[in-house]
Parts: C-alpha cells; structure tokens; sequence
C-alpha cells in the first residue's frame, strides 16, 4: 500500500512538472502572438491614416465627385462628433463683413461668412484633407475651392481670384489653396467661407471665432435637427495626428511635394503674366471717373471686376483696371 501511494505521489510531482515546463514552452509563444496582435494594429493604424489621406471621411461619404459643390446624402447621423482641433484660419483678416443667414436686401440666402479680404491675398485650407472641387461659376461662387476633411466637414472658398490647387490634391491645414478676389456674384472683394457636413449647411461662426482666429470649441456635436453643441476635450479622444510608419509619412510627403510644386508652378507661370494693376475706390468716385484716373474705359472696368455698370462703388473697394 506503502508503495502505491509512493508511487502516485510520483507520478502527480512528474505531471506537475511536465505541466510547468510545458506552460513554460507556451509562455514565450503567447508572447509572441501578443507581439503579432500589436504590430497587426499598428499596420490596422497606419492602413487607416493612409485612407484618410486618400479618401477623407469615407466612412460617411459615399461618393467622390469634381464637380459640384454640394453632395447630397440620405445617410445623415442624428449625431456626429466633430473634431475642430486641427484648424487653421483661411485668410489673415479677422473682419468679417457678412454674417451667415437670410439676406433681406437680397431675399435669399447666405449659407456662408464673408471675410474681408483684398484681390491677391493669401488662402488657406482650413484643416487637412483632399481637394474635390476646382471651379468657376459665373453667377455664384467664381473661382471657389471645395475641400472634404477626415474629420467629415467639406468647406467652400468662394470668390477667389486665382485658383492655387487642383482636384484631388492632398493638402495640410494652412496650405495656399487661392488667392483672395471678387470674382462671381460678388460686390466687392472678400472670401465666401462655408461648412458644410453630409451636405448639411452649419454656420462657421458657431464653430470658429474668427477675430480670435480660433475655434470655439475642441469638438462640435452636429445634430441633424440643426441644435448641434460645442465641446472640449475630455483627454481620452486620441491625439489628431496618429503616429504613421515610414510608408505612410511618405506617401503623404510625396502627396506635400506633389502640391508644393503645383503650387510653385502656378506663382511662376503668375509672374510671367503681366502685372495686375489695382485702384482703391475713394469715397465720391464712379466708374467714370476711375476709368479715366485709370486711362481705361467704363466697360473694361466692368468687363474685368465682373459687376454692371450701374454697380453701387463702396470706398475701400478694390477694382482691377488691367
């Protein structure tokens, strides 16, 4: 009896012993897979970053298109979180001269804020993202810009004189996009700055202060009933820019490169044009008497600023004579 119990007591320590030794074998292994799980997200990561560079917001958008400014979709959330951290003021100028909303004057509509900002000024993306539309409309927005952003909005530039940036470039926050005009249906030089989410139109002012030249809150909680609401950072949202891999930096680097030396080939092919000459409207001044101050003619003025020749003047405005 003596001897069975020796023996069992043997063959359990010996079972316990194979046991540890094989937990042992498996434990590097587990390691290893805990390793492989990592890197499978950073790749997972860096997968995610390269599509946002070539596809923003395309978990919301369900088409890409280069040519109209407003996409309409059927599949607008009831809420969407907003992120505005990344954003970069369009122009230098804090003047806003026209607010968001009805226009009595005018009996319409205005979907957008208007900066004030003179024929060649500096225009910038507003946040990172990918150009969709370059165009000009006669009776509208002239030369505008239309750019959609990982983070889901899609902001217009209207009125630009020049355009600076071509569809389905790759831009960063603060890139030159345009230069400031008076092109379109405009009665005097400035930007037409609008956002837009899924189509939906929301007011920059209630996302941005433009005096300040900053936002009015870290997110903005969109809701379709039009009652979105500002927030700050709680601390856990991750950081705007993720860490990318050296194939990811690049492609985005290529993708920077690309647009600086597009947009270097349009300020030299600009200075190899005849320079523009400009007149600030004094306060008294028609059309008449710029054009002769000017040496030109009445229909050239209005030919080139694209406005008639019963055109109400304000002093301060920028007309070009040639």
């Amino acid at each position: 009896m003596k001897i069975l119990t020796t023996l069992s007591l043997l063959f359990a320590v010996s079972l316990g012993t194979l046991a540890q030794d094989r937990l042992a074998d498996i434990a590097p292994i587990d390691r290893k897979m805990r390793a492989i799980d990592s890197i499978s997200l950073v790749r997972l990561s860096e997968h995610e970053a390269l599509a946002d560079v070539q596809a923003p917001a395309a978990s919301l958008y369900s088409t890409w298109e280069n040519e109209y400014a407003r996409v309409e979709q059927n599949n607008v959330p009831a809420e969407y979180k907003i992120d505005l951290r990344q954003f970069h003021m369009p122009c230098d100028s804090r003047l806003v001269t026209s607010h968001y909303g009805y226009r009595p004057s005018f009996r319409r509509q205005h979907y957008g804020t208007d900066i004030k900002v003179f024929v060649g000024d500096t225009i910038r993306a507003a946040f990172p993202g990918k150009v969709r539309v370059v165009k000009y409309e006669r009776n509208g927005y002239g030369n505008f810009v239309v750019i959609r952003h990982p983070n889901g909005l899609e902001t217009i530039y209207g009125h630009m004189s020049r355009h600076l940036c071509k569809p389905n470039q790759v831009v960063k926050a603060g890139d030159v996009i345009g230069l400031g005009g008076n092109t379109g249906r405009s009665t005097g030089s400035h930007l037409h700055f609008e956002t837009r989410f899924l189509g939906q139109f929301i007011d920059p002012e209630r996302l941005f202060d433009f005096e300040a030249q900053d936002v009015k809150g870290d997110f903005y909680l969109f809701r379709s009933n039009g009652r979105g609401t500002l927030l700050a950072a709680t601390g856990n949202e991750p950081a705007p820019e993720e860490m990318m891999s050296e194939e990811v930096a690049d492609a985005i680097q290529a993708k920077e490169a690309e647009s600086q030396a597009f947009q270097q080939k349009k300020l030299q092919q600009m200075k190899a044009k005849p320079r523009t000459h400009i007149h600030k409207v004094k306060s008294g001044e028609t059309l008449s008497s710029i054009a002769r101050k000017c040496g030109t003619s009445i229909d050239r003025l209005c030919r080139i600023n694209n406005i008639k020749r019963n055109a109400i003047l304000r002093p301060g405005q920028i007309l070009r004579y040639s």
